[in-house]
């Protein structure tokens, strides 16, 4: 079985017209059998209404670009990310109902958990594949809902939540506890707690202004994944790797580690980690916009970002007034107005990052279910391009994405090698 993953597709806009430069892309994917991408917009239709909150920008994008994302040659999307739920229930439903005319293999979100945690099941010439796919990016309300025999489930994603702990010093700690008995800023979750609606914290630390610390000789944030979500997640794979000959799982991650978005939270690592002991062949990692390096645990690879595939989150047509709002402009301006604002005239944020703009697609290869080789090839989005032509992507000789990936994937105990234009690892080389 082979497989050709790439990072986010955030599409907004259509082909140009007699554009050829998604060919050399499609031959490549061609000669794989699996072929993923995260779809990173919602297909809302017009009386879909905007969420009062979005992933960041409100993706939406006309239905027909599915046309050209096929063109690519991909046959199998995840779809549970930040911006699910843009365009609330009824985008989230407008989008599952395009994906399904279209005849896609996707999964990630529906209208209940049962439904957007479902394996999703590809029947392919070398074998049946298994999709499962989540994402620990989300507002709290966009979290599908277990249906019950007296209650209908909520529509939403498959959700991987995860806690946070600060840990400080003793000394810290006291001064936050005087901190909040002077200010009053846990005043009112006392008195939730007093009247049931909440559970007491544990001694050991205090949950100031909504964030959790403790006391530890070591500082820093530790993150943990919630072990419901996980639970239920190994579930599904355990359940998958009985049905079909190989089981790939999708995580959308934006959260960061040390301050570094190249680098991958604690909590998602130990939950990757888990999704091989239960039986995942590989676990295909998106959000952050950038590259992650790649770890390779029992010898089952674990690619924690592969950065951005089509990215035109500047490419949208309208937004809500409530992006407009918050960059203190008016019913007057139009959606360039909000971008410029956003942006400070493409000098700040994602457009001005070359990080962003350039990133590597996978190949991998197994044989009786043990990975035997992986190849990524760099892409470059058009950095330094106007907002309204970059974003698509072609394949590039250029060598630096590669360096930076071997060296994101050493530190994870992985070594790539660079041959040519491209980054493999090969079982004979006898790591990870």
């Amino acid at each position: 079985m082979t497989m050709a993953a790439t990072g986010d597709s955030f599409i907004t806009r259509r082909f140009p017209a007699g554009d050829e430069t998604h060919r050399e892309l499609a031959q490549w994917f061609g000669g794989f059998d699996i072929r993923f991408t995260n779809l990173e917009v919602t297909l809302p239709g017009p009386e879909s209404c905007p969420a009062a909150q979005s992933g960041g920008t409100w993706a939406a994008a006309d239905p027909s670009v599915l046309d050209d994302l096929r063109k690519y040659g991909f046959n199998a999307l995840a779809w549970a990310n930040n911006h699910s739920l843009d365009y609330s229930y009824g985008g989230l439903e407008e989008t599952e109902r395009q994906l399904d005319r279209f005849d896609w293999v996707h999964a990630g979100a529906g209208s209940n958990l049962g439904e957007a945690g479902a394996i999703r099941y590809m029947e392919l010439p070398a074998g049946r594949a298994a999709l499962i796919a989540a994402t620990s990016t989300f507002h709290e309300s966009w979290r599908a809902g277990e249906q019950r025999g007296d209650m209908a489930g909520r529509p939403g994603v498959n959700p991987l939540r995860f806690s946070t702990t600060y840990r400080i010093s003793e000394q810290q700690l006291a001064e936050l506890r005087a901190i909040a008995s002077e200010t009053g800023i846990n005043d009112y979750q006392e008195m939730l707690v007093k009247e049931g609606f909440f559970s007491r914290d544990p001694d050991d630390g205090i949950t100031f202004g909504g964030h959790r610390f403790v006391a530890s000789d070591v500082s820093g944030a530790a993150t943990q994944p919630h072990l419901g979500d996980m639970a239920r997640i190994l579930g599904a794979i355990g359940n998958a790797r009985r049905q079909a000959d190989y089981v790939i799982v999708s995580i959308h991650s934006h959260e960061i580690k040390d301050g570094r978005k190249d680098a991958p939270a604690d909590f998602l690592r130990e939950f990757a980690r888990r999704c091989i002991d239960e039986g995942a062949h590989a676990v295909i990692g998106h959000g952050p916009h950038v590259i992650r390096g790649v770890e390779l645990y029992r010898g089952k690879p674990i690619l924690y970002s592969l950065g951005n595939f089509i990215f035109q989150n500047d490419s949208v047509d309208r937004l809500p007034a409530d992006f407009y709002e918050k960059y203190g402009l008016g019913p007057e301006h139009r959606t360039a107005d909000a971008l410029d604002a956003r942006s400070a005239g493409d000098t700040r944020g994602l457009g001005a990052s070359p990080d962003v703009w350039s990133s590597v697609v996978a190949g991998l290869e197994f044989e009786g279910g043990d990975l035997v080789q992986m190849r990524f090839r760099p892409i470059t989005l058009g950095y330094g391009e106007p907002r309204y032509r970059r974003g698509w992507p072609r394949l590039t000789g250029d060598g630096s994405v590669l360096l930076k990936l071997q060296s994101l994937s050493r530190e994870l105990g992985t070594e790539l090698a660079i041959e040519g234009t491209q980054a493999i690892w090969k079982r004979s080389n006898g790591n990870g």
